[in-house]
């Protein structure tokens, strides 16, 4: 599961192929809230605001 900005999502998607050998779900943080769960406040790449989670 990644946390990533569009800058970076092709690498995170790149990368979950690479480890789990399927494609992954997109899951746009703007438009989803969790009740349990938080999601980072900011890229695994870099500082900017995490948009998409990779899953």
């Amino acid at each position: 599961m990644y946390v990533v900005c569009k800058d970076h999502l092709e690498l995170a998607i790149d990368k979950f192929v690479d480890e789990y050998e399927d494609a992954p779900d997109l899951v746009d943080l703007e438009c989803t809230h969790f009740n349990h769960w938080d999601p980072p406040a900011h890229c695994e790449q870099c500082a900017q605001k995490g948009k998409f989670l990779v899953v």
